[in-house]
């Protein structure tokens, strides 16, 4: 698997507040850390740097802790052991119960195009990009067989059960379900604003760089280059690509996202952004908005309370929900009318 370029490129929004007392000044404090196989960035404004920074600090050490029950990659984790479990209840801590509880209740609003229990499918993907071989139907057929949420109990003593056969992978939310955790101790802390960016697929924008009216992110072009600015404050937005990660078979290029309903990858140059409350859901429907497309996917993130979607399409256009302008301020740059057909809702 190869990955691409960011999806979202900070842009530099550090201005001068109007004659503020010295004293009183944000202190600007940036970090990064490799955590959840990426890079987070955190940039941070607050009256004390080193309260600041300790903030930071607290915020990984708690990702990095949800990283070690959340992740399919690592042996030992909450998850891990579930998969391996095959029928057996297992014993979870309560963010992973949380993590799938929402997964599977967003995964059934979605109509099935958001699904934690896909990993039977990646798994077979997986094996047919290694191989160099595109899978059989019939593996295709059997694989499927073990996606849904109905192959996953949430016993009434906490404890979780996954049939065998099938096995759940959190990477769709999880870097937006650990930003979700850690924000209201960042909150606490007396920062005045902050940037999260996961490796600028999943970011929270909390309040706004002092001087600005909110933190101004490029979007990339699914056809290269950069498509418009956003601006965000106090919302959260992910950003989900088809070749974002892919793989070759036979020539040809596999996305790693794939339809849960049909098994297979998506393969149009395609990226949906969604702004929402917050990181878990605006990741789900990120991924929603990519499977479903222009159509469906449009309408499901509309009718969702404080959403706001876009999707673009490298041949095809750029698709908007009715109140994406408004709640990004969003700036195409030049030559992205080029690119695209004109936005439309």
């Amino acid at each position: 698997m190869r990955a691409c370029a960011y999806a979202l490129t900070l842009l530099c929004v550090t201005g001068c507040a109007a004659r503020p007392a010295p004293e009183a000044a944000p202190v600007e404090v940036s970090m990064g850390r490799f955590v959840m196989g990426t890079v987070l960035e955190m940039t941070a404004y607050g009256g004390d740097p080193e309260a600041s920074r300790l903030a930071l600090r607290r915020a990984y050490e708690e990702i990095e802790q949800l990283d070690a029950q959340l992740s399919r990659h690592r042996e030992e984790s909450d998850v891990s052991r579930l998969n391996r479990a095959q029928g057996t209840p297992v014993a979870v801590a309560s963010s992973v119960r949380e993590a799938l509880m929402l997964s599977l209740r967003e995964g059934q609003r979605s109509g099935g195009a958001f699904d934690v229990t896909v990993g039977p499918l990646v798994a077979l993907w997986s094996r047919a990009a290694a191989q160099d071989q595109l899978p059989a139907e019939a593996a295709l057929a059997a694989a499927g067989e073990h996606v849904g949420a109905e192959h996953v109990q949430l016993l009434s003593d906490g404890r979780v059960s996954l049939d065998p056969g099938s096995s759940i992978d959190l990477g769709g939310i999880a870097k937006g379900f650990a930003l979700d955790r850690v924000l209201p101790g960042l909150r606490a802390s007396g920062l005045s604003a902050a940037l999260l960016s996961f490796g600028q697929s999943s970011t929270w924008a909390l309040g706004n760089p002092p001087g600005a009216a909110g933190w101004r992110l490029l979007v990339r072009s699914p056809a290269g280059g950069f498509a418009g600015v956003v601006t965000l404050r106090d919302r959260a937005l992910s950003t989900s690509g088809t070749l974002g990660q892919w793989s070759e078979i036979g020539g040809q290029r596999f996305g790693h996202v794939l339809d849960p309903r049909s098994g297979r990858p998506l393969t149009r140059r395609r990226q949906a952004l969604v702004v929402a409350p917050d990181a878990t859901l605006a990741e789900v429907l990120s991924t929603a908005l990519l499977v479903l497309g222009e159509r469906e996917g449009i309408a499901l993130v509309e009718a969702r309370q404080g959403c706001e979607g876009l999707l673009l399409d490298a041949e095809a256009g750029a698709w908007q929900t009715s109140g994406f302008q408004q709640a990004t301020a969003f700036e195409p740059l030049p030559g992205f009318e080029g690119l695209t057909a004109p936005l439309s809702p």
